[in-house]
């Protein structure tokens, strides 16, 4: 199964695309990597450049399956407009190839990937990069994060209560 994770945000947005033989448990790093846009840049333009990176990786790698992780800020509303909107765009562009969207909390992701739902940020990359077997720690960690994204799905499989729902939720039928 190809499963593509993603790591929303409007700044830095990363995304991983992993192979996942569910016979051997295995996994295959297929890509892995981030949108960004410089400091200063007019908001419309980053949601652009998000919008056309994950059309440009859904149309090159063809994932069967996407994660990403759902939001939590407990402070700072405006970063969470942002990268609530920066998502959307995201789901959006999952919805027109009819990509399943499944969506983690943080801690669950955490919690799939270190056995820890409270680990730091260095410890998922550690390991991201112990269980897919990288040389090196992936970077940034907003790329290790849409990994592990990746890795909690395929943990996790297609399990209904995980699939997007709330004022996001859609259903395909509607549009056949």
């Amino acid at each position: 199964m190809r499963i593509l994770g993603i790591d929303p945000g409007y700044a830095i947005c990363g995304y991983g695309v992993l192979d996942y033989d569910e016979n051997n448990a295995g996994f295959q790093v297929v890509d892995y990597g981030t949108f960004q846009s410089r400091e200063g840049t007019a908001f419309a333009e980053r949601i652009l450049i998000i919008y056309e990176g994950i059309r440009q990786i859904i149309k090159l790698y063809q994932p069967q399956v996407m994660a990403i992780e759902e939001l939590f800020f407990s402070r700072n509303t405006t970063t969470a407009i942002a990268t609530g909107q920066a998502r959307g765009v995201l789901i959006l562009a999952a919805a027109q190839t009819r990509l399943p969207v499944y969506e983690y909390k943080p801690v669950q992701v955490k919690k799939a990937v270190t056995g820890y739902g409270r680990a730091d940020k260095k410890q998922v990359q550690l390991m991201v990069q112990t269980i897919l077997k990288l040389d090196e720690l992936p970077e940034p960690d907003d790329a290790a994060d849409a990994l592990a994204l990746a890795i909690c799905q395929a943990y996790t499989g297609p399990r209904p209560d995980f699939k997007l729902k709330g004022a996001y939720n859609y259903d395909y039928s509607l549009f056949e």
